[in-house]
């Protein structure tokens, strides 16, 4: 199976047990970026650093091209954000991915000029933190000014890290991915760290997978 093809696979089974189990976290999902938008993020790339587009984030994009967080009932503290069903956050679309790679003018490339694109994060701005993907794999970026680029990636693919949470999901442990478990709360997927929740008034609602435990 191409690479491309696994990952369609995996978004698939992914998309199909949001459909089932949280159909609000579903409902985030934007369609799809137009073709010519995938093309000119890759034509910025390659003006501006030197390297094109991942061939996987590409892909990705053409399944999804980020998420709109919906209106949740009963969330009257805004602390649920519907598109947030990925343990490392939010898909990003190809503007909010470009704009932490884009280099200053006055300043050297912060990423250290590594042919990698942020397309996963954890940050609400989308600058500070979360994965990027590239020919290594997909890896973690911090806040102290992207280093981390250089370690070793944290899993081979898009679509291998994609199926090493659908595999959480459907067969845990619930741990398998880190302190952050996953759970469901209003309709919506949402992972929490059961020793520093960020959740308040949305915790008591939040239903832990695989184990009974908050």
């Amino acid at each position: 199976m191409s690479d491309h093809k696994q990952l369609e696979a995996v978004w698939g089974r992914l998309t199909a047990w949001l459909e089932a189990n949280a159909p609000l976290s579903y409902a985030s999902l934007l369609p799809g970026v137009p073709e010519a938008a995938i093309e000119e993020a890759d034509a910025v790339l390659r003006q501006h650093l030197g390297f094109s587009l991942p061939a996987e984030l590409g892909a990705l994009w053409r399944l999804c091209g980020g998420v709109d967080h919906q209106e949740i009932e009963g969330d009257e503290e805004g602390e649920v954000g519907s598109g947030e069903f990925l343990p490392g956050g939010v898909i990003m679309s190809p503007v909010d991915a470009l704009r932490p790679r884009m280099p200053y003018v006055t300043e050297p490339d912060g990423w250290g000029g590594a042919p990698v694109v942020p397309w996963l994060t954890g940050d609400e701005a989308g600058d500070e933190f979360g994965l990027w993907v590239g020919d290594i794999g997909v890896g973690r970026w911090p806040v102290d000014g992207m280093a981390g680029v250089g370690e070793p990636a944290a899993y081979p693919s898009i679509a291998a890290y994609l199926d090493t949470v659908h595999g959480t999901l459907t067969d845990g442990p619930a741990d398998a991915m880190g302190p952050s478990v996953p759970g469901l709360v209003w309709g919506c997927l949402i992972w929490v760290n059961r020793e520093a929740p960020l959740l308040d008034e949305a915790l008591p609602h939040w239903t832990p997978l695989h184990c009974s435990c908050r």
